[in-house]
């Protein structure tokens, strides 16, 4: 089968595309939909938007994530990963960690792995955020990180999550035997909100 080559600049002109394409952006904003926001920014950037209208719509998915989770903190709420809208705020708030793990914050990238194992509600994704904290917590630099644990001949493109690095060259369960003392330091840090759910 031979895939269709897109005009980019025929769909710029296209009514019916840029009416569809408003209506997007007016659900992201009236329904605060992260969802809607990553297929919005998904199609801004194929179609080549200016640098202002990108950072825009990744600035509401970023605040709007943020505002998500301390919500979700507060009702002791997890994200469900078969729920479109809730793993779009996890996947928001995952890049916005890898953003900080890349730019060398460990402390916010700790942080924001810690939170996120927390609240997952996938047992390896739970893992694969735990193991991403005690990278950070080890004193591994992010490229270090990505060439020396991450398996990226592993990653399954066709999955949902698959923007989340949960491949790595050692099974989750040595990789968080090796960080022992690591994980017992996150799980430390997470006592606070284990504590809070009583």
């Amino acid at each position: 089968m031979q895939q269709q080559d897109i005009d980019i600049e025929a769909l710029k002109k296209d009514e019916n595309f840029l009416a569809n394409l408003k209506q997007i952006e007016d659900e992201m904003y009236s329904q605060k939909s992260i969802n809607k926001g990553y297929m919005l920014l998904g199609t801004k950037m194929a179609i080549g938007a200016t640098e202002d209208e990108i950072n825009d719509i990744f600035t509401f998915i970023v605040n709007t994530a943020f505002d998500v989770l301390a919500e979700n903190l507060t009702q002791h709420k997890g994200f469900s990963i078969t729920d479109p809208e809730e793993l779009a705020t996890a996947r928001a708030i995952y890049e916005h960690g890898i953003q900080r793990y890349s730019e060398n914050d460990k402390k916010g990238a700790k942080e924001i792995f810690l939170v996120l194992h927390h609240t997952i509600e996938d047992d390896d994704l739970k893992d694969a955020m735990m193991i991403h904290a005690c990278a950070v917590m080890a004193g591994h630099s992010f490229d270090d990180f990505i060439e020396k644990l991450v398996d990226t001949s592993s990653i399954d493109e066709s999955s949902p999550t698959a923007f989340f690095i949960q491949t790595f060259v050692q099974p989750n369960d040595i990789l968080l035997t090796m960080f022992a003392k690591q994980v017992q330091e996150g799980k430390k840090e997470l006592e606070v909100l284990e504590k809070s759910k009583d």
